[in-house]
């Protein structure tokens, strides 16, 4: 899938960029990715937001999924039959009880880093190190979020389960890296001015939590800081939603014009009643590494844009142009997850 661009050094101030190898058309998919890693954010997962603990494939239905963000148990969504959720599939970590969307995401995750990370029955346990780490990064990156310790926590895992710990250091190594000085902006962005003194704590509960002889330049101050300017640098935001695939399809129904004007506006008026009580976090979110997406630079007017269609972690990125042979490939780093949303909001946002 990745035949239509490819990574290619730009200059070391810019670092790399991503180039069409063929003319794409606008509207076109440029290529499917899957994250090297991904984990969804701590905040969104405590306040209920459920998704696959592997692919972030949003589990509740559209359904349940519109009364939590209403507080209003009662309500009934139309076309029920436009919901994807398959609950039957759905499968828990028969240990620590963690839910993934299918068999092949338990095996998945179970494969790549869960053997190190499954918390057993010490799930609820505060004083497990993973939990004390967890709490600890919860207090100091309050939403909006952007970012988790539990990615590098998976990357550290991932190294650790595999059979070929060079080829994982390798795939995470080809992210760019970053000074000195700029890592240390980084962080302070990342952590913001109150907790920037607290990076030597997070280091230690990792440490604690995850210590790895063959990982353990990544535990030093310097490694460890590295890491999280890494995250911060090329994390990519994941939202999923089943609301939003629901209201998807039924844009797509052909309906009569009575039933397609009452429906919109049944579904205007959702979104105006969800965000009074939700305010802008409708979405399950987490971020993920992405080897080909972390390569695009940011335009402005950018030529193509990143969006998760299949409502899990898998990486869409589309051309919003006609792109020649050559030419770099962009995208605009603001908000996807506003993206994301229905016509009907993206229209208001934009007004």
């Amino acid at each position: 899938a990745g035949a239509a661009a490819e990574a290619r050094f730009i200059s070391n101030t810019k670092g790399k960029g991503l180039f069409a190898t063929k003319n794409i058309r606008k509207g076109e998919t440029v290529f499917v990715e899957r994250p090297v890693v991904s984990s969804q954010f701590l905040w969104n997962a405590l306040y209920n937001y459920r998704a696959c603990d592997h692919c972030l494939r949003a589990l509740e239905t559209a359904e349940e999924n519109a009364q939590r963000l209403l507080g209003k148990s009662s309500l009934v969504l139309p076309h029920p039959e436009q919901c994807s959720i398959r609950k039957d599939l759905h499968q828990q970590c028969p240990r620590c009880q963690v839910t993934y969307c299918s068999a092949e995401c338990r095996q998945a995750a179970l494969e790549q880093y869960h053997q190190v990370l499954c918390l057993g029955p010490s799930r609820d346990d505060p004083t497990h190190p993973l939990n004390k780490l967890q709490e600890a990064w919860r207090n100091m990156h309050y939403p909006p979020e952007t970012s988790s310790i539990m990615l590098m926590a998976r990357m550290v895992a991932t190294v650790k389960q595999a059979k070929d710990k060079e080829w994982w250091i390798k795939a995470f190594s080809q992210f760019c890296s970053k000074t000195a000085n700029e890592e240390e902006e980084i962080v302070h962005k990342l952590l913001g001015d109150k907790f920037k003194g607290q990076l030597e704590l997070l280091r230690l509960l990792f440490t604690e939590a995850l210590y790895d002889e063959y990982l353990s330049r990544w535990f030093t101050p310097e490694g460890f800081r590295s890491l999280f300017a890494l995250v911060g640098t090329n994390g990519q935001g994941i939202g999923t939603s089943s609301l939003s695939q629901w209201v998807h399809a039924c844009d797509a129904l052909d309906l009569p014009m009575l039933q397609r004007e009452e429906l919109d506006a049944f579904i205007d008026q959702l979104y105006k009643d969800i965000e009074k009580e939700s305010g802008e976090f409708l979405n399950c979110e987490g971020s993920g590494l992405y080897v080909l997406q972390s390569c695009c630079n940011h335009s402005c007017i950018p030529n193509a844009e990143t969006s998760f269609p299949e409502n899990n972690f898998l990486l869409h990125l589309t051309a919003l142009e006609d792109i020649e042979a050559g030419e770099e490939i962009c995208i605009s780093y603001l908000d996807c997850c506003q993206r994301e949303r229905s016509r009907h909001s993206r229209n208001k946002i934009l007004r």
